[in-house]
């Protein structure tokens, strides 16, 4: 069997520091990039490169057949800009030393529906990521669930910290939240597989919920009761960030991004990712138990 060498972007954040180890378990020669490779501790070999530099990203890709991409930006006003340009870097660079293959962990939502910022980028770095030439295989998803994400700890401090909530009219919103496990498990399957060159696939759990019962979900499976929950229609989206803000420690503008997605519904209605990878996802309650595991509650 021949060794693919897999380029790992953000190899330290929330999906990246998963997903190296599951691509060596597989036998997958890996490359955990960062900016600090000094300072890495974890497994695959640190490389160090910065998405905006071109001459970092042509030493990390030299020999990589397939790389990664897990980088995005929610915690500053100017987000969309930044993250184009650094997906038109990685893409040509990533064209120029002959990868085969760029992975991408993008987002739900209809092609014609009214997207987000934060949505409307992320259907923007698909298509500069593959803008020179490489094939990219891009996984859509609504919320991961798991210890260290985002949109999990918003969730998980607002249940611990709030008694009863009255929440934005978002609340409402349908959406497929999906385990980081099975994440990682469809990430570790598309990787080298040419079957999923150039093609788009809808990754979603088992369930669609709305976010109100994600919330009743998680309070049922951390207190045992369902904390009561109550929609209203008056919370702009900046005053749904400061509201975050206050109750969690997430700051406004990653808060504020995040919630500008959060009025448009994110469910799979593309199955065919099942007849590459047949496998049944994970409920959301399981997926909230093990993201409290993770975690140490």
């Amino acid at each position: 069997m021949t060794t693919t060498t897999v380029l790992v972007t953000g190899a330290t954040g929330f999906v990246g520091s998963r997903l190296v180890p599951a691509l060596l378990d597989e036998g997958h020669d890996v490359r955990a990039m960062t900016r600090r490779p000094g300072e890495y501790d974890g497994p695959g070999t640190p490389v160090g490169a910065d998405v905006t530099d071109p001459d970092s990203l042509a030493e990390a890709l030299e020999g990589v057949d397939v790389a990664v991409y897990l980088v995005h930006s929610l915690d500053r006003d100017d987000f969309e800009a930044e993250d184009a340009e650094a997906a038109r870097t990685f893409g040509r660079q990533a064209a120029a030393a002959g990868v085969r293959q760029i992975v991408y962990l993008g987002g739900l939502g209809a092609e014609d529906g009214d997207l987000s910022p934060h949505l409307r980028s992320r259907r923007e770095v698909e298509r500069l990521l593959a803008e020179a030439g490489t094939p990219v295989t891009v996984l859509r998803a609504a919320i991961v669930v798991g210890h260290g994400g985002i949109s999990w700890e918003i969730t998980r401090q607002l249940v611990k910290n709030l008694p009863a909530m009255v929440v934005p009219r978002w609340a409402d919103t349908r959406t497929q939240p999906i385990a980081l496990d099975d994440v990682i498990r469809y990430l570790v399957g598309v990787v080298g597989r040419e079957e999923a060159f150039g093609r788009t696939f809808e990754i979603g759990g088992s369930e669609v919920l709305t976010y109100r019962r994600m919330l009743e979900v998680a309070s049922e499976v951390m207190h045992g009761e369902a904390v009561p929950v109550v929609a209203v229609p008056v919370f702009t989206p900046r005053l749904s960030s400061y509201w975050l803000s206050f109750v969690t420690d997430i700051d406004a503008t990653t808060g504020r991004n995040l919630i500008d997605s959060m009025g448009t519904e994110v469910v799979v209605t593309d199955h065919s990712i099942r007849d590459l990878l047949p496998f049944e996802p994970l409920s959301y309650e399981e997926s909230v138990r093990r993201a409290l595991e993770a975690g140490g509650r």
